[in-house]
């Protein structure tokens, strides 16, 4: 499942890949199928009113598990630090087992809270945290890349041979403000000297303050203390590990 918002991209990509490498591959884009991330702690319940039939078919799935029921392919997996259901579906049965779920009380969540779930719990978001332009070893994303095992992959050579610079850290804020993208960081007192920037950032509504991810030295370290410029500002802030929040909870 590819970012919908880079869909046409990514699968420009893939399919340059595919020439190269096995151009007898086909490749079949599903324009027919639709998604709805049913997220939080009773999604899972809410599902099984829905389709009661999947109960017994999921309720014993992992994390990141996946199944498929009927027309349905189920995964519990998400993009929120919630627990919950993506659901995979055709188009034409998307509407009504939409309507179904906002019967049995599911409501409808925007972008902002979207975006404030997936910075609570430590995601990327493309066009921010990482791009084209960026390292997965220096987005917080090393976890996604496996160096060790003997086998080769597209850019792994490059990686490899990378002098990485800088990572992605947490940023919570001591003094009163917001912290947003592209703010810049300096070392504390020396306002003059920029060392980093934030990616993303916003007001956590479980730590009732501001966080952010920002992409900083490798010198800086969990627990150190930086001044974040906003406007005319110097507002401090201390280095920590994410994800901030899990399932609701704190974990700063």
């Amino acid at each position: 499942v590819v970012n919908a918002g880079t869909a046409d991209k990514d699968l420009s990509w893939i399919q340059t890949r595919r020439d190269e490498l096995a151009p007898g591959l086909k490749i079949n884009p599903r324009r027919d199928l639709a998604m709805i991330a049913v997220q939080g702690p009773n999604a899972r319940a809410k599902v099984w009113q829905v389709i009661p039939g999947a109960q017994t078919a999921t309720e014993n799935l992992k994390l990141f598990q996946s199944i498929m029921y009927e027309k349905y392919f189920i995964a519990r997996t998400g993009y929120t630090g919630e627990d919950g259901f993506e659901i995979t579906l055709p188009v034409s049965d998307a509407e009504h087992l939409w309507n179904a779920l906002h019967a049995v009380g599911v409501t409808p969540a925007g972008l902002g809270a979207r975006d404030t779930l997936r910075l609570e719990a430590g995601m990327n978001l493309y066009g921010q945290d990482m791009d084209e332009t960026t390292s997965p070893l220096e987005s917080g994303l090393s976890w996604t890349v496996d160096l060790k095992s003997e086998r080769n992959f597209i850019g792994k050579k490059s990686l490899l041979e990378m002098q990485l610079k800088y990572q992605l850290l947490g940023l919570l804020l001591l003094d009163r403000g917001v912290l947003r993208n592209h703010q810049k960081i300096s070392m504390l007192h020396k306002k003059e000297e920029i060392v980093g920037e934030i990616t993303s950032g916003g007001f956590s509504p479980t730590l009732n303050t501001s966080i952010a991810l920002a992409r900083l030295p490798l010198q800086i370290s969990i627990g150190d203390e930086v001044q974040v410029l906003v406007r005319d500002k110097a507002l401090r802030a201390r280095v920590v590990k994410y994800p901030f929040v899990r399932n609701g909870k704190s974990l700063i």
